[in-house]
């Protein structure tokens, strides 16, 4: 049956239970050793071939390229055998931090690899990047890399489901940091202490604002998602050493809900599967047919142009006229037309 967290700020001096915390709520989720379901880990095949598709497409687009320059200027780390990237012969390898900064970036590029949408925004197949490069330094198996994949999409989905960041104008990887650690708490097998930490270590690397949507958009849209994906890796690497991260990271005074997102009084409902329950927030997740924002999808199938005379058609003059009306009433109240 699943559970459900209510998260509010607590004063430093009542000193909040782990056990009360979202952090490590998230953290017993990553350590429950229940299995994925059949459809599950079908669909996490899916989405690997997703991301390597789509990172493939982006190969030569100077983000990735530059991204690829970076990882390869550093060598394997010990303790494994390094990670590839994606378009380099596979005995090009490097630590597995700077393989999952690149194939992020080259996943990420083209705004074609999956979504989901709900109080926040998201694209939960950032998650696959990091644990992949994380997996194949360290030698683990299928069975452990689905069972990785599973727990960050149940991670970031739940997050995504709940806590607005963009109201805030809080960019969306706030809850794909988070999401990566607890994944790879899965893949190492690791006890919830050391998962808990390094939760809160992504979550208080990964808080930025959306400038890198606003604006002139910069190539930094790409890379966000990918950094997270890096400190994340690091921020297990850290709590893996004995290190501990701010706490409580999301429930404190001065923490992530009272300062960046809805103040002191704010409270948040976190529903998670419970003990034992299979993790399926992948289900609920959904891939992209053209390389465009989830929103633009159904407007490119509807074929914008007349192709005898390179004009919008009347009808599809309409419709964007009828959207954009709306989209621009919806935005009176939202203040934010910018999704993920």
């Amino acid at each position: 049956m699943s559970v459900r967290h209510t998260v509010r700020v607590h004063p430093s001096a009542e000193q909040l239970p782990r056990s009360e915390q979202l952090a490590w709520a998230l953290a017993q989720l990553a350590a429950d050793p229940v299995e994925v379901d059949h459809d599950v880990a079908e669909m996490i095949v899916n989405r690997v071939i997703d991301d390597t598709a789509v990172a493939t497409a982006s190969l030569t687009r100077a983000p990735v390229v530059a991204a690829r320059a970076q990882a390869l200027a550093h060598p394997t780390s010990r303790g494994g055998v390094g990670a590839t990237v994606v378009g380099l012969d596979r005995s090009a390898r490097t630590s597995p931090e700077w393989a999952a900064w690149a194939n992020g970036v080259a996943v990420r590029e083209l705004d074609f690899h999956d979504t989901f949408l709900a109080a926040e925004y998201s694209h939960p197949g950032d998650t696959i990047p990091p644990i992949l490069a994380v997996a194949q330094h360290v030698g683990s198996g299928g069975h452990d890399v689905v069972r990785a994949i599973a727990t960050a999409y149940e991670v970031q989905v739940s997050l995504v489901r709940s806590i607005s960041l963009h109201e805030h104008k809080i960019d969306h990887v706030a809850h794909l940091g988070p999401a990566v650690a607890a994944g790879l708490g899965t893949l190492l097998h690791l006890e919830p202490a050391i998962i808990f930490h390094a939760i809160g270590q992504a979550l208080h690397t990964t808080t930025a604002t959306r400038q890198s949507r606003k604006g002139e958009i910069s190539t930094w849209k790409a890379y966000a998602p990918a950094f997270a994906g890096k400190v994340a890796i690091e921020a297990v690497d850290r709590a893996m050493r004995g290190q501990t991260s701010p706490t409580p990271i999301y429930e404190g005074e001065d923490g992530v809900i009272a300062w960046l997102l809805d103040g002191p009084e704010a409270a948040y409902d976190v529903t998670l599967p419970g003990p034992g329950e299979a993790k399926r927030a992948i289900l609920e997740t959904y891939t992209k047919e053209h390389s465009a924002e989830y929103q633009s999808q159904a407007l490119i199938d509807l074929g914008p142009f007349d192709p005898a005379h390179g004009v919008l058609t009347p009808l599809i003059r309409l419709t964007v006229f009828a959207i954009t009306v709306g989209v621009g009433l919806w935005a009176v109240g939202r203040r934010d037309l910018t999704p993920g």
